[in-house]
């Protein structure tokens, strides 16, 4: 199931998306008298993201015609606030060799701020005095309960669902804090530079190991096109190696790389980020 946080005049509900319909399961809940839903971000904090609760409400209404929206006049919202947005540096053999640097022996770990979230059609703004800003396209995973020292056989049970995520980075800013052996946090903070969505797609859907294709068009163009089978570091052994050193929580986030066709974005571009059965994640550039 495609599970998203949408707005229908200024009031947010949670929706599952089918075809070109969005069935509002906040509703749903709410003419049930059962569990409040009001947002994603409250339901992974309960871990109570749970995509048979989801299915026993469409169910139970989805003959009705209250409870169905078409897309035109619904806003998409950020899907939750993230506990941790954890990314991977480097981990597809291709974008390792375009950037001269070894394929690495172990993953490369750091995070983006939080604060940086956006959702799908909602514009990633161009500080122009930043320079060169590029986009990267990555399957995102996001985990659905309280997870430690996981081992990679039972990796699958600790994920909630997976989304699309767009690693906007500061270029010239990262090569400089690179070359000065600082962190890479602000070239991959700044406001807007993560837009994640549109939706997630229940762990139901996708097999953590499965080979997924994954593109970014720029304008119609497409700039990166690889698939996940391509990860030097899959899915399972992710989760288990981080688990080892930090406790993952519901609504964290493991966002897994991009792949090789980096290259720069300016205003007036128009970003598309697809990964198959997920979706597409769209996003406008605009000057500050």
């Amino acid at each position: 199931m495609k599970v998203g946080y949408f707005s229908d005049n200024g009031r947010g509900f949670v929706g599952a998306v089918f075809d070109n319909k969005v069935f509002n399961l906040s509703l749903a809940a709410s003419k049930a008298g059962g569990s409040v839903l009001t947002d994603l971000t409250a339901l992974f904090r309960e871990e109570r993201f749970n995509v048979k609760f989801f299915a026993g409400l469409y169910e139970q209404a989805k003959g009705e015609q209250q409870f169905w929206h078409s897309f035109e006049g619904l806003t998409f919202l950020p899907l939750f606030r993230p506990g941790k947005i954890i990314c991977l540096g480097l981990n597809y053999v291709e974008h390792a060799r375009e950037g001269n640097v070894p394929v690495p022996g172990e993953p490369i770990y750091f995070e983006k701020a939080v604060s940086a979230v956006i959702a799908h059609n909602q514009p990633v703004m161009y500080p122009p005095h930043l320079g060169r800003i590029d986009p990267e396209v990555e399957v995102a995973v996001v985990i659905g309960k309280r997870s430690r020292a996981v081992q990679e056989t039972e990796a699958g049970a600790c994920i909630a669902g997976y989304t699309i995520l767009n690693d906007v980075t500061a270029r010239d800013l990262q090569q400089k804090d690179i070359g000065n052996h600082h962190p890479w946090y602000r070239s991959k903070s700044f406001d807007t530079f993560c837009p994640i969505g549109p939706w997630i797609v229940t762990a139901d859907e996708i097999d953590p190991r499965e080979a997924l294709s994954i593109r970014l068009r720029v304008n119609g163009e497409v700039r990166q096109d690889s698939s996940t089978r391509h990860l030097v570091f899959k899915i399972p052994a992710l989760i288990s190696r981080i688990s080892e050193l930090i406790t993952l929580e519901p609504g964290d986030i493991i966002s897994t790389g991009t792949p090789e066709g980096i290259a720069p974005v300016y205003p007036g571009d128009v970003m598309e980020g697809e990964v198959e059965k997920i979706g597409i994640l769209r996003n406008p550039v605009k000057k500050i």
